[in-house]
């Protein structure tokens, strides 16, 4: 007789004697509370270099317990174990080929003296606790085992332990997400908090009906597939070095310790939150409620009015929060500035854009990601200038690439965003303007005053038109009058409470759109919400999928790329030097817009950086 149900509460000794006696076909669901164990069993000569990949692999790989050669049993997580018979079934591994699979052991019991087992704690560990606040656990309803998937993310590799990382994929239901992540952050040793939420083929996997183990498992109307590091990246493991002989359980039937569940506390300010970044591809990211909070204090700073213009009416909460969580996750970032409000000066540019799309630069060259610049052909040797003197000014680390667009054909803002004009090959993820002249309704750009000033702006917001056709490409608008590029978003506010709204309004939407008192306000805010995000230990862990080590100890390097009062004021200086003009009022003094730098601006700076600090 085979037994599959009514086991749950049999405490575990119990049921690893039903599993010595074969009579189980699988424990999914079993064992509701306590630790179950992946298990890998190698050569004492890889042993070392073993422990090491799972310590840097941890997220995948939790190390509950490491044996002597030749030790059968785990003292420390079970009273009573025998590793040769105690998994439902096993399968062994030559030159890293799987050549078969075991119901025991026993008959390799001399090949084991000199072979260690490692204990890996499984995300099986943690479906009671994922129950116990509501959430459906779908491959225990549906009574399957778990899907779990290869990836296309490399996890760090040690010595010839090499290999991608391996998920196990949990639908959860969308109004149910963070409580599902709450519920596993604190389960650390198995395996914690999701590392993925939504698309996944942002993880290399291209059909959930067709998993590498397990069964495919049904998602109900509004589930979100929620992804998980697994246990099982050490078969991938054992496969990659290639060893004469190795044994592992057998996918989803894991060994059963004694050892209850224990949850990490964590201070309410290190809850994780959930928040949705793209819709297409579907993606959420995460972030501690400390470091969310913080990014919304400083969408408070930069969004007070300084200029009596009315922008509190054009005001979109978290907008800030969700730009920053999506520029997190990219590789390579376009931005844009520039706005020729003075059309009768040369340059006709304001000094409002430029310093904040530098400090974004800024940020974004420590964080180790692509950014580029472009702008309009007849300003690119002014533009090449003023990066060439932020790089001796220690603004930036090294020169931006400097770009122009034109348009010679209706396919040339895809032939520029991507490789070929292939929408699924992109050359950026996110593109950023920041007091960027914006193509109003009637296909003109005009300044605050109404001035039409087509004749001097290159046709950029294609460039944002385009990219809302290329799949998991974001874009965000900065701007403080709603006359700037990616304010459509806000078009309707504008027109209503905005001086010379009507004529004046962006018509080209960004997907977010901050408003600050000053444009560069929104630049500076941005490259102290990307600090705070590195710096957050939860979103970190998120970005890498909780693979390799924390990046935390970059820090120092991330913070001397913040936006300072001292880096400001040269960079403002070199603006006069160059002809860059305040934007309200055409003066060559140190303001931008009409608003002094030592009484406004740099205090500004000054408050953003104190919120970063704390």
């Amino acid at each position: 007789m085979i037994l599959t149900g009514g086991l749950k509460s049999f405490f575990p000794h119990v049921l690893r004697r039903i599993i010595q006696c074969n009579r189980l076909s699988n424990i999914s669901g079993m064992a509701e509370g306590y630790k179950q164990a992946s298990v890998v069993i190698l050569h004492k000569s890889l042993a070392d270099d073993f422990e090491k990949f799972c310590h840097a692999n941890d997220g995948a790989l939790p190390l509950l317990y490491r044996s002597k050669p030749g030790d059968w049993k785990c003292p420390s997580l079970s009273s009573d174990p025998d590793i040769r018979t105690d998994c439902l079934q096993y399968r062994i591994y030559e030159h890293g080929t799987c050549t078969g699979s075991l119901k025991s052991l026993k008959e390799y019991s001399e090949q084991l003296k000199d072979m260690v087992t490692f204990y890996l704690d499984c995300s099986f560990s943690f479906e009671k606790a994922v129950q116990t606040v509501g959430i459906p656990v779908r491959y225990v309803e549906q009574k399957y085992n778990v899907s779990m998937y290869k990836t296309a993310v490399p996890c760090y590799s040690v010595s010839t332990f090499s290999c991608n990382l391996v998920v196990t994929m949990r639908p959860v239901p969308e109004s149910e997400l963070e409580a599902a992540v709450q519920a596993t952050s604190g389960l650390k040793e198995a395996h914690g908090a999701p590392i993925h939420t939504g698309d996944p083929g942002l993880l290399g996997i291209k059909d959930l009906s067709k998993p590498d183990y397990g069964d495919a498992v049904h998602l109900h109307p509004g589930d979100i597939p929620v992804f998980w590091a697994c246990g099982v990246t050490g078969v991938e493991a054992v496969i990659s070095c290639r060893t004469p002989l190795a044994f592992t359980h057998s996918p989803s039937p894991m060994f059963i310790t004694d050892l209850k569940n224990t949850v990490t506390v964590r201070s309410s300010r290190q809850v994780p939150q959930v928040h949705c970044i793209s819709l297409h591809p579907l993606h959420y990211s995460m972030v501690s409620v400390e470091a969310a909070q913080k990014i919304k204090t400083l969408e408070t700073l930069i969004g007070t009015d300084p200029g009596d213009r009315g922008i509190i009416h054009l005001h979109c909460p978290d907008e800030l929060l969700k730009a920053s969580l999506s520029l997190s996750h990219a590789r390579s970032v376009l931005i844009t500035t520039g706005f020729p409000t003075h059309f009768t000066y040369d340059p006709p540019e304001e000094n409002d854009g430029p310093p904040g799309a530098l400090a974004v630069a800024a940020m974004l060259q420590a964080l180790e990601k692509e950014v580029a610049i472009v702008t309009d052909q007849r300003a690119m040797n002014l533009n090449k200038k003023i990066i060439e003197e932020a790089v001796q000014l220690g603004v930036l680390k090294r020169p931006v690439p400097l770009l122009s667009y034109q348009k010679e054909s209706d396919d040339s803002a895809l032939m520029f965003l991507c490789e070929n004009g292939n929408p699924e090959r992109p050359r950026f993820d996110h593109l950023i303007a920041i007091e960027r002249a914006g193509r109003a309704a009637d296909g003109n750009y005009y300044n605050a005053r109404k001035a039409n000033i087509k004749h001097l702006v290159d046709p950029i917001d294609e460039l944002f038109l385009a990219a809302q056709t290329i799949p998991g490409v974001r874009t965000t608008g900065v701007g403080d009058g709603g006359n700037e590029l990616g304010m459509g978003k806000v078009k309707d506010a504008v027109k209503k409470h905005i001086k010379n709204g009507d004529v004046v309004a962006c018509d080209v939407e960004a997907d977010f759109t901050i408003v600050a008192g000053v444009s560069n306000w929104g630049g500076y805010a941005i490259a102290c919400a990307l600090y705070i995000l590195s710096t957050c230990e939860i979103h970190d862990r998120y970005l890498r999928k909780a693979i390799g080590f924390p990046q935390l100890s970059k820090r120092m390097v991330w913070q001397s790329a913040l936006p300072s009062v001292t880096k400001e004021e040269k960079l403002l200086k070199t603006l006069v030097q160059h002809g860059v003009r305040s934007g309200k009022t055409a003066s060559l003094e140190m303001e931008v817009d009409g608003l002094p730098f030592y009484t406004t601006h740099s205090l500004l700076i000054e408050k953003l950086l104190q919120e970063v600090q704390q």
